[in-house]
């Protein structure tokens, strides 16, 4: 069962105030009702001051005792009427006050239920009472039978109305407190799953830039030891292969922290520094990179090029980096690499085969390049499909939606016309 919190120490300090308030406003009614003579006739003054000062006490704890500081106002009130020494204006409020707080703030929702219950039959039998008892007075003989159940009948709907608005009003304060600290506890939860949305989008970033290096090093480093095992082997027989051999490993270098010095510009730029990453564009280069390092590839595009948005372009070319990375480690030295890029209607794919020896699974490597492949190309709604081919060799092919969402009812990709269906075998 859903319960308020605890009253602290302003809203005490603020029921005080509201006691003292009425204690005075109470006295000051006493004092004038006096001097008009209306009432207390017979009466010692200290009588109705002592009950205008005494009940607005218990709502010193209205809050954390509601049904017993009720009850003792009820007492309050019904001993100083039954002695002539109430006053009709202040009195009124603070009794409201009490009957109110029991529906804010009691948190047994059954005691709060009853004791009003109980409350409000007991005020009525009283004002029954007081009906019976003023019929054979006096004055009500003077005043005339209907004068009093006129004024019966308007003593009637006021409290009806009095207790019935308090019953009311009482209830929507809890309704709403309740509300609220529901709302306090929801804003908590929102804040915590933001602070680990940050959390997670820190770590998928970090798990970017891994990526982003590893694919970068990867190239280059392999292309230049390759270069360089060359250099090494003709070094004594001829000179002019070994230093054009060099000069590769050089340029390879120098790409390589051109692309670091790039990714790291991107990684501090306040915009999403897309262009600062390579993309379709660069795929010729990237082709140049890898003839010059001793592969022998050949390259296609196929189809109307046209634009595609900047991920889609990084994208694309990553996986194209990759797998001619993974064809120069694992293919053999005189496979031949083939790289299409096709532009179809919906979609950008990219196809890497090698008829190299590489066909188990586990011969093109099982660590972060096809994973990090996959999660690049899901992550825009795309699919991956790796794996041997039937005629030997290896392929790699990515379909990428071009502009980078998702479509509904994407599937794997279209099966291969000559290959197995994608592995889960990767690369270094």
């Amino acid at each position: 069962m859903p319960v308020r919190q605890a009253p602290d120490a302003t809203s005490v300090r603020a029921d005080a105030i509201l006691a003292g308030v009425l204690a005075a406003v109470g006295c000051l009614m006493v004092a004038l009702t006096d001097m008009t003579g209306l009432q207390f006739d017979g009466i010692p003054l200290w009588a109705p001051l002592l009950a205008a000062l005494l009940l607005p006490v218990p709502l010193l704890w209205r809050r954390r005792f509601p049904v017993p500081a009720a009850i003792a106002q009820i007492v309050i009130y019904v001993g100083a009427g039954e002695a002539g020494a109430l006053e009709l204006y202040a009195s009124q409020v603070a009794l409201f006050m009490g009957f109110y707080s029991i529906g804010a703030w009691d948190p047994d929702r059954r005691r709060a239920l009853w004791s009003r219950v109980v409350i409000s039959l007991l005020m009525a039998a009283w004002l029954a009472s007081s009906a019976i008892r003023g019929f054979s007075d006096p004055e009500t003989g003077e005043r005339g039978v209907s004068a009093f159940f006129a004024f019966l009948m308007i003593q009637v709907v006021v409290n009806a109305a009095y207790f019935g608005g308090a019953w009311i009003f009482g209830d929507r304060a809890w309704r709403s407190a309740i509300e609220q600290e529901r709302l306090a506890a929801a804003h908590v939860e929102i804040e915590a799953q933001q602070q680990q949305l940050a959390d997670q989008a820190v770590s998928l970033e970090r798990l970017r830039i891994a990526r982003e290096l590893h694919d970068v090093v990867a190239h280059h480093v392999s292309a230049m030891g390759v270069q360089a095992g060359a250099a090494r082997r003709v070094l004594a027989t001829d000179q002019d292969k070994a230093a054009d051999a060099l000069r590769h490993v050089e340029q390879s270098a120098r790409e390589a922290i051109t692309e670091l010095r790039s990714l790291v510009v991107t990684l501090r730029s306040e915009d999403d520094g897309a262009s600062a990453v390579p993309d379709l564009d660069a795929m010729p280069a990237l082709i140049d990179s890898a003839r010059a390092s001793g592969q022998t590839v050949t390259f296609a595009t196929i189809g109307e090029p046209r634009p595609v948005t900047p991920m889609v372009g990084l994208t694309a070319f990553r996986v194209v980096q990759e797998a001619l990375t993974n064809a120069r480690k694992h293919a053999g030295p005189v496979a031949d690499a083939d790289v299409r890029v096709r532009f179809l209607p919906d979609e950008l794919e990219v196809e890497i085969a090698d008829d190299g020896h590489g066909s188990g699974a586990g011969e093109h490597g099982a660590g972060a390049g096809v994973l990090g492949m996959r999660e690049r190309v899901a992550a825009l709604g795309g699919s991956l499909e790796v794996g041997p081919r039937s005629r030997g060799g290896w392929l790699v092919r990515a379909r990428i939606p071009a502009h980078g969402g998702a479509r509904p009812g994407d599937t794997a990709g279209e099966p291969v016309a000559e290959e197995t269906p994608a592995a889960q075998a990767g690369a270094v």
